[in-house]
């Protein structure tokens, strides 16, 4: 046998070998999803009744946001299609969740009256999957509770968006995804050994006066945010409606935030629908975004900010004490108020830290659950005051934790003023002769979350987990506190301000702050 000979039997030996792993692959990819597979008639309703030949263990209805993340989201619904029933992937910009969740449950009735055992176990152990940014994210839960299902899916979520503190929050990571096969198998791989997690819902009311003259309808950065499907005018039919006044209502699942930082939110957004090609990837997402809160001076708020716009000067702040509304006191230099209900505020960090010992015992304070019916209220100065969440324990201001926070403002106070729902920001005109602009936030039950690895979010049922309390922690802690005592002085520290942060506060490591303009 000749040297040409032995190197063909070789050639062809290892094509042998190729082939074979290659069909072993492909066999143990068919095995995993058959776990996430439903049938077309399942999805499509009239459609002819198949037999299974295996029963999903973990049947998934995939939703895209086909414009998140620059081009990732329509490579993401490409590899799911292919991977899945295309039927179970849907693009949000071409159909909505509720219309697709609507049509399906109605199907799961139809087929479980005519005894369809696929459709009572696909209907108990399904679980959605929602590629986009927060506000996506939040669209999809605002659905999920409206329908008010009996067995409510849980959902995971897909980091597509520049903040992605829902999925940070429950172990997804925060970074965008891999849109291969392999990396879209391997987030199913994790679905499927998920947990469950319940988390508090929130529900947000906002009535004023009708105007005699101009407009109080919410004006979204030129389009109407996703998040905001639910927070709009009730209808005249509805409860909430009082005559004379208009009502808006919404939900939210992170955080509700107004002032300043939601001011810099809006200009990121309206900019990115003017210059969408200008947005095609996190890093310029971020690098943007602390650009333009430099434009606005929300690092330099106390030389260019309005004090008109401080919240304690646009509005009183209440929270529900024993049946009662007592009035909360916020300091004159904070502009910027969060009420957050996960341990993630733009784009990863926890504003309300962990109480010490001290502050436990003395403040009625305790660690931020997602399930204990309570939201923790957190006040800012600036962006720079903001940088302290990467100091060990630093935090905002902590000022209240409530299961109802009430928004009262002042006649003629402002113009307007900036609100933001779960990564989604809208500029809210004020009626300059109405005394009666409320906004009012209360608890209104809970979703079921899937969380999976380093889960930040915590619930006030796990079991407790061993905490260090060292004497830095404790004088990190009481530092903070003075300042929030100090007031508009307290910006410096020892003659220095305090760098770090996130996408609100923080200018990332790849800008070069003497070209900021």
């Amino acid at each position: 046998m000749d040297v040409e000979e032995t190197e063909k039997m070789k050639t062809g030996e290892e094509s042998a070998v190729n082939r074979d792993v290659e069909a072993e692959s492909a066999v143990e990819e068919a095995e995993l999803l058959k776990d996430f597979y439903i049938p077309d008639y399942i999805l499509i309703p009239d459609s002819e009744q198949q037999i299974p030949v295996d029963v999903p263990a973990c049947p998934v209805i995939v939703f895209i946001n086909s414009k998140s993340g620059g081009q990732l989201g329509s490579q993401l619904i490409l590899t799911y299609r292919n991977l899945l029933n295309k039927l179970q992937v849907f693009d949000l910009g071409e159909e909505g969740p509720d219309q697709v969740l609507h049509r399906v449950y109605l199907n799961f009735e139809r087929l479980k009256s005519q005894g369809d055992l696929l459709a009572t176990h696909i209907e108990r152990s399904l679980r959605l999957i929602v590629a986009g940014g927060d506000g996506t994210a939040s669209w999809l839960l605002g659905v999920v509770s409206d329908l008010k299902l009996s067995h409510p899916p849980a959902i995971a979520t897909v980091p597509l968006g520049t903040g992605n503190n829902l999925p940070f929050s429950f172990g997804w990571g925060k970074r965008n995804p891999g849109t291969d096969r392999a990396s879209v198998k391997a987030f199913l791989d994790q679905v499927i050994q998920a947990k469950e997690m319940k988390i508090d819902s929130w529900h947000i009311i906002m009535r004023m006066k009708t105007p005699k003259e101009g407009a109080c309808e919410p004006i979204a950065p030129l389009e109407l945010p996703h998040a905001m499907h639910a927070f709009k005018r009730v209808s005249p039919s509805d409860s909430l409606n009082v005559e004379g006044y208009h009502t808006f209502r919404g939900g939210f699942w992170n955080y509700f935030s107004m002032g300043m930082d939601a001011q810099v939110s809006y200009a990121f957004h309206t900019e990115r629908k003017l210059h969408p090609e200008k947005f095609k990837n996190q890093l310029t997402n971020q690098q943007t975004y602390a650009k333009l809160g430099v434009k606005q001076g929300w690092f330099f708020a106390s030389l260019v900010h309005p004090s008109s716009r401080n919240i304690a000067q646009l509005a009183k702040v209440k929270i529900m004490k024993n049946g009662q509304w007592e009035e909360l006191p916020i300091p004159s230099s904070i502009r910027s108020i969060v009420c957050l209900n996960l341990p993630s505020f733009s784009g990863g960090f926890n504003p309300w830290g962990t109480p010490n010992k001290s502050k436990t015992r003395d403040r009625d304070l305790t660690p931020p659950y997602v399930d204990d019916k309570l939201i923790e209220v957190v006040g800012f100065r600036d962006a720079w005051h903001g940088l302290v969440l990467l100091a060990p324990n630093g935090h905002g201001t902590r000022l209240a934790q409530a299961n109802r926070i009430r928004f009262e403002f002042h006649k003629g106070g402002a113009e307007c003023t900036y609100m933001r729902i779960d990564g989604e920001p809208w500029k809210q005109p004020l009626p300059s002769d109405d005394d009666t602009v409320v906004v009012e936030i209360s608890h209104l039950g809970q979703v079921n979350m899937l969380a999976h690895g380093a889960c930040r979010a915590k619930s006030f049922t796990d079991p407790p987990s061993p905490t260090t309390s060292s004497d830095h922690h404790h004088h990190t802690d009481d530092i903070d506190e003075e300042e929030e005592e100090e007031g508009e002085g307290s910006e410096w520290h020892g003659g220095e301000k305090k760098f770090g942060a996130a996408e609100t506060f923080k200018i990332p490591d790849e800008v070069d702050i003497s070209h900021l303009s």
